[in-house]
């Protein structure tokens, strides 16, 4: 399909409108924020102690609105497991992850995102994402990058992964458009509790 005729293509306007409505939802949740990532952050830890053989997650470092993750990846942290911070290495790849401490050595890059520039690289057994909205089967709407499915897609074909949306709770509607290159989470935590797809 050409490019042209994918930018205006009815799923595109539909995510395109969507991501304006959403954003502004975000931005009005973040500021009555309080207390929400570590509320959020108790749910988290409830999730991933339940997934077997998970040692090692992915969490993210958070930008303007997002539901910071910082809280669970500290706790997670003190628990033994390994975390890592997404790195765009290449328009169109999958993220890659580094491993992120307290005390890691930030850069930024691509979109204004900060990442580790140093430490090891690592594969997550589970990935925390960020997000603009989601709905009660799973669907995530991003940024439009297509990073997360692209790596959701990648690590699945490969070994599996579980794929965790984080967010607030006010940041679920009705429907997420989506189509054949979107990935569905495995679960999204809210600073309510846990929506499970299909539950």
């Amino acid at each position: 399909m050409p490019e042209d005729s994918r930018l205006t293509s009815p799923l595109t306007e539909a995510k395109r409108a969507a991501r304006v409505r959403a954003l502004e939802k975000r931005q009005q949740l973040h500021h009555a924020s309080v207390g929400c990532a570590r509320r959020a952050a108790g749910h988290a830890l409830a999730v991933i102690s339940l997934l077997r053989d998970v040692r090692t997650v992915a969490g993210y470092l958070p930008l303007r609105s997002e539901i910071d993750p910082r809280p669970t990846m500290l706790a997670l942290i003190g628990l033994g497991y390994r975390i890592g911070a997404p790195v765009v290495v290449a328009p169109g790849e999958p993220l890659r992850f580094r491993e992120w401490t307290p005390r890691a050595r930030l850069a930024r890059g691509a979109f204004g995102v900060s990442y580790p520039v140093e430490g090891d690289w690592i594969e997550p057994d589970a990935i925390l994402t960020p997000l603009l909205a989601f709905d009660a089967e799973g669907w995530r709407l991003g940024y439009g990058g297509g990073f997360y499915d692209r790596t959701f897609a990648a690590l699945r074909a490969q070994r599996g992964v579980a794929a965790l949306g984080l967010a607030f709770a006010g940041q679920q509607v009705g429907a997420v458009p989506h189509g054949p290159g979107d990935e569905r989470l495995d679960a999204i935590v809210t600073e309510r509790g846990i929506v499970r797809p299909g539950a």
